[in-house]
């Protein structure tokens, strides 16, 4: 393999995960009382319904990621555990359950992202503002982090995302350009790039992206990957470990050692990225809040584990 192109290797079929992969299982009552929650408002989080393998560290802390506008997506990435099909209509009470949610569990900084709408004209784009709005009206003074789809590229729908000032605008690009038609087929790489370069264009926006090692990829496309994601105006970077959620979906080509993405940290700071994190078990929203008053503290994150609220 040059340092230029997709590893070849075949998955790593029935090996074990290494230990640095390996997480530990709910810790005390705050677990259940979470999942409770949750489910109890009728709402949903990418952390059960992507089978986020930090679930039992951010549910048993009580924090969650809310996943808006339904549990079914009309895309189809590979990576993903989320369900595809023709999701219901977006149910207007979902700003006011994820407002409670949030009260109850004491969120400081809440992460919302929400499943791919090609069906709605506005991609649910107005769906996110009024859960913005509803947030700070429900609790001023918190913390809001949108990761957004793509919305098709339409700048009038991300205008509207933006138009209501998110503390942190999410966009993740999830792969290598060279691997997008195997991982994430019905989007397009330079079009992600476009709504990051776009977020970073408002004043006092902070813009975030993410993407997963593991698919295949070499060191090298990952490097050029941080750098497009620096010039688009990244201010803060996740990269952590593919896992395969369930057996449907493709296992890993490799396992990625920690030393690795430590490498990849290094050179995100170099090229001037202060808010570089990552680790194996890194997750866009996995220590959100905590990572987000890191960066305005000017405190810088480092390699550790998954983000949430």
């Amino acid at each position: 393999m040059t340092a230029d192109s997709p590893a070849t290797a075949p998955p790593v079929r029935g090996k074990r995960l290494p230990l640095w992969l390996r997480v530990g299982l709910p810790r005390g009552v705050e677990f259940a009382r979470t999942a409770s929650l949750v489910a109890a408002h009728g709402l949903c989080t990418v952390c059960k319904n992507a089978r986020c393998p930090n679930i039992f560290e951010c549910y048993s802390r009580g924090t969650a990621t809310f996943l808006i506008l339904g549990e079914r997506c009309t895309r189809g990435c590979t990576f993903c555990n989320i369900s595809s099909g023709s999701p219901a209509p977006p149910d207007p009470d979902e700003p006011r359950r994820v407002a409670r949610a949030a009260v109850e569990l004491g969120v400081r900084h809440a992460v919302v992202t929400s499943v791919t709408r090609d069906d709605l004209p506005d991609g649910g784009a107005g769906h996110f503002a009024a859960v913005t709005a509803r947030l700070r009206e429900t609790l001023p003074g918190i913390g809001v982090e949108l990761l957004t789809p793509d919305f098709g590229g339409c700048a009038a729908s991300l205008d509207v995302v933006l138009d209501a000032a998110p503390d942190i605008f999410n966009h993740n690009v999830e792969t290598v350009p060279g691997l997008y038609p195997l991982v994430r087929p019905q989007a397009d790489y330079e079009r992600s790039l476009a709504v990051l370069r776009r977020a970073a264009s408002r004043p006092g926006m902070r813009v975030k992206s993410g993407f997963m090692l593991g698919f295949g990829e070499s060191l090298d496309q990952a490097r050029r990957v941080i750098e497009d994601l620096a010039r688009a105006g990244c201010a803060m970077i996740t990269v952590g470990q593919y896992l395969r959620p369930s057996r449907r979906h493709p296992e890993p080509v490799r396992y990625v050692h920690p030393g690795e993405f430590a490498q990849l940290a290094a050179f995100g700071r170099e090229m001037g990225v202060a808010g570089m994190f990552c680790g194996p078990l890194v997750r866009s929203s996995y220590h959100a809040g905590e990572r987000a008053a890191a960066r305005q503290d000017g405190r810088l994150g480092d390699e550790g584990g998954c983000d949430g609220p």
